[in-house]
């Protein structure tokens, strides 16, 4: 997989040290220290996918993806180090596609980069189907190959954690999944996260389900054990 990423981050370790890592992958990468650096360098060479920081001096992430969502729809991944820039984001729905909280993993960065790019590129490509890879739960349909959701007829737009927690959750409704379970299936193996971040993931993708049905309740939380996909009810 190739294209260009945009890292934007004023930690001169982080630039470096991410973006030999992305080259490895045979990925173009330029680098900017600041969002009203990134927002010049856009428009000269408009990026893939971008990767945002969110403090940041002079224009930093938020304002940064708000002026880029003003004539781009590139896939956004944020930089976050703190949990309430994690509730900040979350709240202000801006249309970032996912977020990763520092100190990161490169692989699940690169991993998330990668996964964004092939929904991407299927998103643009309508020719290409998905075939057997489609899962049905009543109204609930996914796309695994597109990472695509759609619930009563109405396209949800996920970010590919969220999906893959949908994902994980709707694979066998009814079952209770662990918050630990839940980390593997979104973030993978031997790669921690808290289980705050877990929960702010889940809480998002509940408001994206009832902003297009406000019944939808089939996102269910056990208190201290976990969340399970509810299992319809076939009359």
């Amino acid at each position: 997989m190739s294209g260009k990423i945009a890292l934007v981050d004023d930690d001169q370790n982080i630039l470096t040290s991410v973006s030999m890592a992305l080259e490895s992958e045979h990925f173009d990468v330029d680098t900017y220290k600041d969002g009203e650096e990134a927002l010049h360098g856009f428009h000269a060479t408009p990026p893939d996918l971008a990767v945002l920081d969110i403090k940041m001096p002079r224009v930093d992430g938020i304002e940064l993806l708000t002026k880029l969502r003003q004539t781009s729809s590139i896939p956004v991944i944020f930089l976050t180090s703190k949990d309430d820039e994690i509730d900040e984001v979350l709240g202000l729905g801006l249309g970032a596609d996912d977020y990763i909280k520092k100190p990161f993993s490169q692989h699940l960065l690169i991993a998330r980069i990668k996964a964004l790019l092939r929904r991407q590129k299927f998103m643009t490509n309508p020719t290409i189907t998905a075939g057997k890879e489609n899962m049905v739960r009543g109204e609930l349909q996914l796309d695994k190959i597109k990472h695509q959701c759609v619930w009563k007829e109405n396209n949800l737009e996920l970010t590919v954690t969220e999906f893959l927690l949908l994902e994980s959750l709707a694979t066998r409704p009814g079952h209770v999944k662990s918050r630990d379970q839940l980390m593997d299936a979104a973030y993978g193996d031997n790669i921690y996260v808290d289980d705050r971040t877990i929960d702010s993931h889940i809480k998002r993708l509940r408001k994206k389900f009832k902003e297009v049905d406000n019944d939808f309740d089939f996102i269910e939380t056990l208190y201290g054990i976990g969340y399970r996909y509810k299992e319809h009810i076939r009359n």
